[in-house]
């Protein structure tokens, strides 16, 4: 099962480069050079057993992975969000905590992972916490805008309406959702995450969409699928990029939901890959509400070009 990850692993790696050496439209900029240099000297340091790397291993490779990913858009679109809104960008950044932060109080119930291998030093601890948790969000959409830009999705489909009413549904449905874990006992509550994964896209999005805010409904009814296509995608690349590099790091994270465990590959079993997907378009849904709130709190502009509002 090891082998079918790497596999499937440098399958999606290559197809995702592929995709950015096809739409290549100028030379890659240094900073996606550096973040290539970094990603291969951070694997050998590993490999050479560097304990510093072996612990920081899936924050590290993942700001490398950010800072090649933000280039290879550039170098397609000539716009990236770090060029093109930086004070945007770093409200990703900073947004991508406390909203990971929601995912790991519901895991404090339910119990489906846990935390091996990290440093004794508390502040070390939490340094490498709140550094790996900054590059979640950022990962997804860096991730989905390459996807975009390469072309993977493109052309508009027939509009779809949702009604008012639907889409009450849909949120009442997403509350739901989310409450069924912690109303019911913790013996049951572990095997239910699954509704934890799509049950802020379905509260959140009617919600963004009724504020005219960014939304998958928004862009149904526009006949556009590229958002929630390029999102999926960028969930599967994730998905196998953050469980390949965990699997080599020293302070990694392990599963213990209580099924599945014969199924494997590195620490996930199986079938949980296919929870990534939506896990990216639920990471959109919340940044576009967490952002409007942190604007509207502190009287913030509204977003500009190469943010969530165009790409993911």
């Amino acid at each position: 099962m090891l082998v079918a990850g790497f596999i499937i692993t440098a399958a999606t790696v290559v197809a995702l480069l592929a995709g950015f050496l096809r739409r290549r439209a100028r030379p890659l900029p240094i900073a996606g050079w550096i973040g290539l240099a970094g990603l291969v000297g951070a694997a050998w340091m590993l490999h050479r057993g560097d304990a510093v790397v072996s612990t920081f291993f899936t924050p590290i490779a993942w700001t490398f992975y950010i800072l090649f990913a933000d280039s290879a858009v550039y170098s397609i679109t000539g716009h990236s969000r770090l060029r093109d809104a930086p004070v945007e960008f770093a409200l990703v950044v900073l947004l991508s905590i406390p909203l990971w932060m929601i995912f790991e109080a519901y895991n404090l119930r339910m119990k489906n992972w846990e935390y091996v291998g990290l440093p004794a030093s508390r502040a070390v601890r939490w340094f490498g916490y709140a550094w790996s948790f900054a590059t979640i969000s950022p990962g997804i959409f860096e991730t989905s805008d390459l996807i975009t830009a390469s072309g993977w999705f493109r052309g508009t489909r027939r509009p779809i309406h949702f009604s008012g009413r639907t889409a009450q549904i849909f949120a009442a449905s997403g509350l739901f959702a989310l409450a069924i874990p912690l109303a019911l006992p913790r013996s049951v509550s572990p095997y239910l995450f699954f509704l934890v994964w799509v049950g802020f896209v379905f509260m959140l999005d009617p919600v963004n969409h009724a504020l005219g805010l960014p939304s998958i409904l928004g862009d149904f009814a526009e006949g556009n699928r590229t958002r929630l296509y390029s999102l999926l995608a960028s969930g599967w690349v994730c998905g196998w990029l953050w469980e390949s590099w965990n699997y080599g790091a020293t302070a990694k994270w392990k599963y213990i939901f209580p099924i599945l465990q014969h199924w494997k590959i590195f620490e996930m079993p199986l079938p949980g890959f296919l929870g990534f997907l939506p896990f990216a378009v639920e990471c959109f849904t919340m940044y576009v509400t967490a952002a409007w709130l942190v604007r509207l709190l502190f009287s913030m502009p509204e977003a500009g070009p190469g943010n969530e509002a165009n790409s993911a």
